[in-house]
Protein backbone atom coordinates (compact mmCIF):
# COMPACT_ATOMS: atom_id res chain seq x y z
CA UNK A 1 0.00 0.00 0.00
CA UNK A 2 3.11 2.60 0.47
CA UNK A 3 3.90 2.00 -2.72
CA UNK A 4 0.33 3.70 -3.92
CA UNK A 5 0.91 6.37 -1.44
CA UNK A 6 4.34 6.98 -3.20
CA UNK A 7 2.98 7.19 -6.96
CA UNK A 8 0.05 9.11 -5.94
CA UNK A 9 2.91 11.58 -4.87
CA UNK A 10 4.64 10.99 -7.55
CA UNK A 11 2.47 12.04 -10.03
CA UNK A 12 1.81 14.95 -8.29
CA UNK A 13 5.49 15.99 -8.24
CA UNK A 14 5.28 15.59 -12.05
CA UNK A 15 1.97 18.08 -11.88
CA UNK A 16 3.99 20.62 -10.12
CA UNK A 17 7.66 20.07 -11.38
CA UNK A 18 7.11 19.22 -15.34
CA UNK A 19 10.30 20.70 -16.52
CA UNK A 20 11.96 18.17 -14.27
CA UNK A 21 10.31 15.44 -16.29
CA UNK A 22 11.13 17.15 -19.90
CA UNK A 23 14.62 15.55 -19.88
CA UNK A 24 13.81 11.95 -21.30
CA UNK A 25 16.08 9.08 -20.40
CA UNK A 26 18.77 10.79 -18.84
CA UNK A 27 16.65 11.76 -15.03
CA UNK A 28 16.33 9.36 -12.71
CA UNK A 29 13.27 10.09 -10.01
CA UNK A 30 15.30 9.88 -6.25
CA UNK A 31 14.56 6.14 -4.84
CA UNK A 32 13.85 6.74 -1.23
CA UNK A 33 10.52 7.36 -0.35
CA UNK A 34 8.07 10.45 -0.30
CA UNK A 35 7.50 11.60 3.01
CA UNK A 36 3.66 10.62 3.11
CA UNK A 37 4.81 6.68 2.61
CA UNK A 38 6.93 6.66 5.03
CA UNK A 39 4.84 8.18 7.31
CA UNK A 40 1.70 5.58 6.76
CA UNK A 41 4.58 2.51 7.10
CA UNK A 42 6.03 4.43 10.57
CA UNK A 43 2.30 4.41 11.58
CA UNK A 44 0.87 0.83 10.76
CA UNK A 45 4.17 -0.62 12.39
CA UNK A 46 3.44 1.18 15.25
CA UNK A 47 0.03 -0.34 15.32
CA UNK A 48 -1.45 3.22 15.03
CA UNK A 49 -3.46 2.38 11.77
CA UNK A 50 -4.45 -0.11 9.61
CA UNK A 51 -5.36 -0.29 6.30
CA UNK A 52 -9.58 -1.14 5.34
CA UNK A 53 -9.28 -1.87 1.70
CA UNK A 54 -6.67 -3.29 -0.16
CA UNK A 55 -7.84 -1.76 -3.30
CA UNK A 56 -8.26 1.53 -2.03
CA UNK A 57 -5.75 3.78 0.31
CA UNK A 58 -8.26 4.13 3.09
CA UNK A 59 -6.95 3.86 6.59
CA UNK A 60 -8.36 3.93 9.79
CA UNK A 61 -6.76 4.28 13.23
CA UNK A 62 -6.58 1.21 15.84
CA UNK A 63 -7.37 1.58 19.15
CA UNK A 64 -4.17 2.07 19.85
CA UNK A 65 -3.65 5.25 17.87
CA UNK A 66 -7.45 6.69 18.73
CA UNK A 67 -5.94 6.32 22.42
CA UNK A 68 -2.78 8.10 21.39
CA UNK A 69 -4.50 10.73 19.53
CA UNK A 70 -6.89 11.31 22.53
CA UNK A 71 -3.98 11.74 25.18
CA UNK A 72 -1.92 13.87 22.86
CA UNK A 73 -4.92 15.85 21.85
CA UNK A 74 -5.72 16.55 25.74
CA UNK A 75 -1.91 17.20 26.22
CA UNK A 76 -2.00 19.89 23.61
CA UNK A 77 -4.93 21.18 24.22
CA UNK A 78 -6.14 24.96 25.10
CA UNK A 79 -9.52 25.82 26.36
CA UNK A 80 -11.20 27.36 28.86
CA UNK A 81 -11.56 26.40 32.09
CA UNK A 82 -14.92 24.95 32.97
CA UNK A 83 -14.02 25.94 36.73
CA UNK A 84 -13.78 21.92 37.72
CA UNK A 85 -10.40 20.59 38.93
CA UNK A 86 -9.94 16.60 38.18
CA UNK A 87 -8.30 15.21 41.41
CA UNK A 88 -6.70 11.48 40.76
CA UNK A 89 -5.84 9.89 43.86
CA UNK A 90 -4.31 6.42 44.27
CA UNK A 91 -3.06 4.05 46.81
CA UNK A 92 -1.49 1.33 44.51
CA UNK A 93 0.22 -1.60 45.99
CA UNK A 94 4.47 -1.33 45.90
CA UNK A 95 4.03 -4.56 43.89
CA UNK A 96 2.28 -2.98 41.07
CA UNK A 97 5.17 -0.19 41.28
CA UNK A 98 5.76 0.14 37.41
CA UNK A 99 1.94 1.52 37.07
CA UNK A 100 1.99 3.71 39.49
CA UNK A 101 5.22 4.76 38.30
CA UNK A 102 3.27 5.08 34.75
CA UNK A 103 0.21 6.63 35.80
CA UNK A 104 2.73 9.39 36.99
CA UNK A 105 4.27 9.69 33.92
CA UNK A 106 1.05 10.62 32.22
CA UNK A 107 -0.70 12.63 34.86
CA UNK A 108 2.66 14.88 34.60
CA UNK A 109 2.37 14.94 30.42
CA UNK A 110 -1.27 16.48 30.72
CA UNK A 111 -0.31 18.56 33.24
CA UNK A 112 -1.17 17.68 36.74
CA UNK A 113 0.06 19.48 39.83
CA UNK A 114 0.73 17.13 42.88
CA UNK A 115 -0.75 18.35 45.73
CA UNK A 116 0.25 15.11 47.95
CA UNK A 117 2.94 11.56 46.98
CA UNK A 118 -0.69 10.32 45.48
CA UNK A 119 -2.69 12.92 45.29
CA UNK A 120 -2.87 15.34 42.17
CA UNK A 121 -5.03 17.80 40.39
CA UNK A 122 -6.11 19.82 36.92
CA UNK A 123 -8.06 21.82 35.58
CA UNK A 124 -8.28 20.28 31.84
CA UNK A 125 -11.34 18.05 31.45
CA UNK A 126 -9.85 14.85 31.20
CA UNK A 127 -12.02 12.41 33.61
CA UNK A 128 -13.38 9.97 30.75
CA UNK A 129 -9.77 9.05 29.40
CA UNK A 130 -8.45 8.68 32.32
CA UNK A 131 -10.55 5.96 34.00
CA UNK A 132 -10.90 3.98 30.53
CA UNK A 133 -6.68 4.12 30.89
CA UNK A 134 -7.12 3.29 34.86
CA UNK A 135 -9.02 0.56 33.69
CA UNK A 136 -6.96 -0.21 30.64
CA UNK A 137 -3.95 -0.47 32.96
CA UNK A 138 -5.75 -2.28 35.81
CA UNK A 139 -5.38 -0.56 38.51
CA UNK A 140 -9.18 0.52 39.42
CA UNK A 141 -9.40 -0.86 42.46
CA UNK A 142 -6.60 2.09 43.77
CA UNK A 143 -7.41 4.86 42.26
CA UNK A 144 -10.08 7.21 41.57
CA UNK A 145 -10.77 10.08 39.80
CA UNK A 146 -12.63 13.16 41.05
CA UNK A 147 -14.06 16.34 39.92
CA UNK A 148 -14.34 19.08 42.33
CA UNK A 149 -15.59 22.66 41.82
CA UNK A 150 -12.95 23.54 44.47
CA UNK A 151 -9.94 22.32 46.43
CA UNK A 152 -7.38 23.72 48.89
CA UNK A 153 -3.92 23.94 48.36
Amino acid sequence: MEKSVDGLVRVGDILDNPHHYSFGAGFEYPQEKSALSKAIKRLRENGFVDFVSDKELILRLTDKGRSHALWTRLKFEDRKWDGKWRMVIWDIPEKRRKARDLLRHQLKQLGFEKIQNSVWASKKDCTLILKEYIKKVGIEDWVKVVESSSISF
